[in-house]
């Protein structure tokens, strides 16, 4: 069993960024967001962020949306709903949350200096219950599914952000809800099929991958060991 390394002795290891934005999508109707997060070792963060945007992760993890991720300067970034396509990243420091003190973690002890995140939606909603109602209403009240990457909108700008080299893993962790299966079937419809995927996926399902930061305290090191065996095996 590793040792499970406290949230205060990593935040001064790594750098994180983020690309917040807001989309309007119906006059009286604005939605908060976040693209991709980019986590790196403090001492490989490069001068200008936006240059991470450039380079060829370690990892790429999918989770479900950025959670309670929040920019940590004042970003003012509005699209409407018809330009997503367009979008483009800015990067900016991030403070993380706990998921990402998980993904540090496998970091630390796979010596990777870089990885990306990637959500099914980049919804900005903490509380997954709102989170579903959010993303449902968007899609069938809005006709809105560009809220994620994965949407045949976004296609370039996923291009852009998934690894380039079949060797890099891509690690699913988004958790098991049902609720979620529209934007998991629509994540996996997009992924190259020459991808290496890996995962904690629950038994006897074939799409529901354990989310890093489960409830209990046994249970966040159970996800880290049994992630980091997956792992050495690459």
């Amino acid at each position: 069993m590793v040792r499970f390394i406290p949230a205060p002795k990593l935040k001064d290891g790594f750098a994180v960024f983020g690309h917040f934005y807001s989309v309007q999508v119906a006059p009286k109707k604005v939605v908060e967001c976040r693209s991709v997060l980019e986590i790196v070792e403090a001492d490989h963060a490069p001068a200008k962020p936006s240059a991470l945007s450039d380079r060829e992760p370690d990892a790429v993890f999918i989770m479900m949306n950025p959670g309670s991720s929040r920019p940590l300067v004042e970003v003012n970034d509005c699209i409407r709903e018809g330009a997503i396509h367009k979008l483009q990243v800015s990067l900016v420091p991030t403070k993380p949350d706990t998921t990402q003190y998980q993904v540090m973690r496998i970091m630390r002890h796979c010596r990777w200096q870089h990885v990306r995140v990637l959500n099914l939606s980049d919804l900005r909603c903490p509380k997954s219950g709102e989170f579903f109602k959010q993303f449902k209403s968007l899609e069938e009240d809005f006709s809105f599914d560009a809220h994620s990457v994965f949407s045949d909108r976004r296609t370039g700008e996923l291009a852009s952000k998934l690894t380039r080299f079949a060797e890099t893993p891509v690690v699913l962790a988004w958790g098991l809800s049902s609720a979620l299966d529209p934007l998991i079937d629509r994540c996996l419809s997009r992924l190259p099929k020459k991808m290496k995927t890996i995962g904690l996926v629950k038994e006897g399902m074939l799409n529901k991958y354990r989310h890093p930061l489960p409830s209990l305290q046994r249970q966040k090191v159970e996800w880290l060991n049994r992630m980091l065996n997956q792992c050495k095996g690459l």
